[in-house]
């Protein structure tokens, strides 16, 4: 591996970590209400949320890139205040890969969260806890099945994307030159060298992930939250 794979594989992991940071931030209070609600509006706001998994990864990320070039609604905002547009940032890349990885957590947490019930929930009600109180210390420890599956699998599928981060942030080393990235260009190159090393590695790591996580299930299983 040369020093710019080395590189291109710290950015991704950055990138990797700092989307699944945010997604769960924003998931998390998304996937409550999407578990719980009686609301006419929950089949429109879950076909949004897995809309990413049906659409092809060029195509959201063309849309995305417009969105945020220095002409899109967000971009031009953030020109119009004398700032830069986020197309061709690493800001930009942690923005799409939010948007492309939203349902790899939203929905194993959603499906956490609706097997909670609401049982416990009226139990610990039923005790005095208050509402953040029957959230953070029933709920959250109930769905740990849940939130282990979304860290892993939104960890797992930005670092793999393609599509979407060639689009938004083009290929620029040291910026936005991800591992996938730098695999297709050591392949463009007819570097298989280097890029079955890059490739293995992100074999290695998927393989791992995925281990990690079922024995984990297994375990929270057996023994309980």
């Amino acid at each position: 591996m040369t020093g710019a794979d080395f590189i291109a594989l710290r950015l991704t992991l950055a990138l990797a970590a700092s989307t699944v940071v945010i997604l769960l931030l924003v998931g998390t209070p998304l996937a409550w209400w999407l578990a719980h609600t009686r609301s006419r509006w929950r089949t429109l706001v879950e076909a949004t949320v897995a809309l990413p998994l049906v659409l092809p990864p060029t195509v959201l990320g063309f849309y995305l890139l417009l969105l945020l070039g220095p002409h899109g609604p967000v971009g031009g905002v953030l020109v119009a205040l004398g700032g830069a547009p986020l197309a061709f940032t690493f800001e930009g890349l942690v923005f799409g890969s939010v948007i492309y990885s939203l349902p790899f957590v939203v929905q194993p947490l959603q499906n956490g969260f609706a097997a909670v019930g609401r049982g416990p929930l009226e139990a610990a009600a039923t005790l005095g806890a208050g509402r953040w109180d029957r959230f953070f210390t029933v709920a959250v420890p109930l769905a740990g099945r849940g939130f282990l599956t979304a860290v892993t699998l939104g960890f797992a599928h930005t670092v793999g994307e393609f599509g979407v981060v060639l689009m938004i942030g083009g290929n620029i080393p040291g910026e936005t030159q991800v591992v996938s990235i730098a695999i297709y260009d050591h392949v463009e190159a007819l570097d298989y060298a280097h890029a079955h090393a890059l490739s293995a590695l992100l074999l290695v790591l998927s393989f791992a992930l995925l281990c990690a996580v079922y024995w984990a299930n297994r375990r929270i299983q057996t023994f309980g939250p």
